[in-house]
């Protein structure tokens, strides 16, 4: 009964969360990622997912089968609807914003390992190097690397809520007026800065879920998800070629390369709503993580991963200040860079809503488009350099 309960639940809770999206006010502020954590542990506070041995390995296959498929279809309709060639309208500053975000992030996760290797946190060289993703890219990126590294449920879980519950408090202050702050610190202007965002809103209007079942927009997605499926056939049968068994982090690898290069084809990247089919994935994946989240655990190491969270939050966004502030970056394109970086692409227009400026919306974008690109790499490296420097 429970196996069969929680099936309909994992596949038919990220219908009821975009539904919530779409036409519930608060829930549209709480954002659909955190709605998917909040069902997943609700699961886990209602012992569904607590069962007898009988049923353990059926329900343990169920969330691997889907975690195993969600993410790796989520990336290339996610990055299929990326345009990549805005690059090209990026200006100097926008580079040194971009690298100087990335930079300060990689800083200060380093450090945060080196300082907090020794408290006891399961796997830290693995959570560091999904922080650098989050950092620049997001819960994709995060998502990833996670999974990429084998990364036990608890320990995602913990790092991913907390992560989250943070960065919103973050988020709110530069919302309500903390990028008045980055303004004084940083008070450089940029004429050079595209004006061409008329239409900016329209393009880059990230998570409109409505119109999906419309025929002439779900045939068109359809292909999209057909051509992501194959990008996943495709990373499946390399892993076997290079590895003889199938390998997270090829198939990653591949099917991001991939994305990347046909998303320069217009067609293709001008197929509607693969975004938000991306983000569907994402949802399924985060209920089903959250729901193997361990709330036992929470007293035990909740301290030190808050620590660990806060000191990356914090040293990242002096140290990009300080990048920024010694190359002249003005403090608006810094504020929408940090914030592309730090959490995602989707939140940049409500940021630069905030400010009043426009004009930094596309720059903002591209940034948190290089990062969604970039942040499995670096973080999976990353990760695997701490791993060969920590004794636990």
């Amino acid at each position: 009964m429970k196996l069969l309960l929680l099936t309909i639940v994992y596949l038919f809770g990220p219908v009821a969360i975009i539904l919530l999206f779409n036409y519930a006010k608060p829930m549209r502020k709480l954002g659909t990622i955190l709605m998917a954590y909040g069902i997943g542990i609700l699961l886990s506070l209602l012992n569904l997912t607590t069962v007898s041995l009988k049923d353990q390995a059926s329900i343990a296959s169920l969330q691997e089968w889907i975690m195993n498929i969600a993410v790796p279809l989520a990336i290339p309709l996610m990055l299929l609807s990326s345009d990549f060639s805005l690059w090209k309208k990026s200006l100097k500053k926008t580079i040194n914003a971009l690298l100087g975000g990335i930079i300060a992030v990689v800083i200060a996760v380093v450090l945060a390992f080196i300082i907090f290797d020794n408290q006891g946190i399961k796997d830290l060289w693995k959570a560091a190097g999904m922080m650098i993703g989050m950092f620049t890219g997001g819960t994709m990126n995060f998502v990833a690397i996670g999974q990429s590294l084998h990364t036990d449920p608890t320990t995602f879980t913990l790092f991913s809520t907390f992560e989250m519950l943070l960065s919103f408090v973050f988020l709110l202050f530069i919302i309500g007026g903390g990028y008045r702050i980055f303004r004084w610190i940083l008070p450089f202007s940029d004429s050079a800065i595209t004006k061409d965002t008329e239409t900016v809103d329209a393009e880059f209007n990230f998570e409109d879920y409505k119109g999906m079942l419309k025929p002439r927009i779900f045939g068109k997605m359809m292909l999209a998800f057909l051509l992501s499926l194959g990008f996943v056939v495709l990373g499946a049968g390399l892993s076997l070629v290079l590895t003889g068994k199938l390998n997270e982090l090829v198939i990653i690898f591949t099917i991001t390369a991939l994305s990347i290069g046909f998303s320069f084809i217009k067609p293709i990247r001008e197929l509607p709503k693969t975004f938000e089919l991306g983000m569907f994935f994402i949802i399924m994946f985060s209920m089903v993580i959250a729901s193997q989240f361990d709330l036992q655990s929470l007293g035990l190491v909740n301290l030190d991963i808050i620590g660990f969270i806060a000191f990356v939050i914090v040293v990242a966004t002096l140290l990009h200040l300080l990048i920024s502030r010694i190359f002249k970056v003005p403090g608006d394109l810094f504020t929408v860079a940090h914030v592309a970086l730090l959490y995602s692409p989707p939140f940049v227009p409500p940021v630069a809503g905030a400010m009043h400026n426009k004009k930094v919306l596309i720059s903002g974008i591209v940034i948190g488009l290089v990062g969604y690109a970039i942040g499995t790499y670096f973080g999976v490296g990353v990760a695997e350099i701490l791993k060969t420097i920590s004794p636990n």
